[in-house]
């Protein structure tokens, strides 16, 4: 376990907890929605914190957002270890003498059972996808609570609440982080801090490729199936979450806490697939 002291030392860049640029800190931010969502920070005006266990993709980002007017501080980190993570957001926030959002999007999973998930394996996804989180979220409140603001934003998933039988440790955790998001919105609110859930649907990701069928992929027929369950009649895209992400950041929500904020297509609501839909009322669909 990391130790559960701070080491923020800010005492030299005080000034900038009221002046200055904001800054928020993505987890898993070499791919998909946490890219998307460093680059959305940085057209926004943000600084940057990137943390990702891929160091050439993650400074990849930090190029791009660069380029977009944004600082950034990356750290090459393996979130499976509390110890490194503390560390990392430890040297950005001292980097920066201020944290304003942390995006808790990192995610690590297999496709297994709960018939067959090893004890190893399970262990790491919660530990990746809910105790790190938890963590962070922590750490990140202790620098927020000296501004009496900032927001936690914590990338759940809809599989926690559509059980489908083959990933019970993500699940789990999704499930696990979703439930800590009402507890620290609670806790921290009085603060100022703001804390949500966002739960993507179907969204084209590394992560959304990683179905197997005794060594052959179903990608596509789950695609087909999922997608004609979707009311909008497609899959999500990496900068659609990006753009809800950082909306819930703003100050345009700055009445919205303690809450999951569902970016699926209507999927979650749904309930007949377009081909029965077609087939009962085809004048209508």
């Amino acid at each position: 376990m990391a130790n559960s002291e701070s080491h923020f030392d800010l005492n030299s860049k005080d000034s900038n907890l009221l002046a200055g640029k904001p800054v928020a800190l993505i987890t898993g931010a070499a791919r998909g929605i946490g890219r998307e969502t460093a680059l959305e920070f940085a057209r926004r005006g943000y600084d940057l914190g990137l943390l990702d266990i891929l160091p050439g993709e993650v400074q990849s980002t930090s190029s791009d957002a660069t380029k977009l007017g944004a600082e950034c501080v990356t750290e090459s980190c393996d979130l499976n270890s509390l110890e490194a993570a503390q560390a990392s957001l430890n040297r950005i926030v001292q980097r920066f003498g201020r944290l304003d959002v942390l995006v808790n999007n990192a995610a690590w999973r297999e496709i297994k059972t709960m018939r067959e998930i090893s004890i190893d394996s399970w262990e790491r996804t919660l530990r990746i996808c809910l105790t790190t989180p938890a963590f962070l979220a922590r750490w990140a409140a202790e620098a927020m609570e000296r501004q009496n603001s900032g927001v936690i934003i914590n990338v759940c998933s809809i599989m926690s609440r559509r059980g489908g039988g083959v990933a019970a440790a993500y699940s789990a955790a999704k499930g696990g982080i979703e439930a800590l998001t009402y507890e620290l919105a609670s806790l921290y609110g009085r603060r100022g801090i703001r804390v949500l859930a966002i739960s993507p649907g179907a969204i084209d990701t590394e992560l959304s490729g990683d179905y197997p069928n005794g060594g052959h992929s179903v990608d596509e027929p789950l695609r087909e199936w999922s997608t004609s369950e979707i009311p909008l009649g497609r899959w999500g895209n990496a900068v659609e979450i990006a753009r809800v992400i950082v909306m819930l950041s703003s100050a345009d929500a700055s009445y919205v806490t303690g809450t999951n904020v569902t970016v699926d297509g209507g999927w979650s609501q749904g309930h007949f697939p377009s081909e029965l839909l077609k087939r009962m009322k085809p004048d209508q669909f």
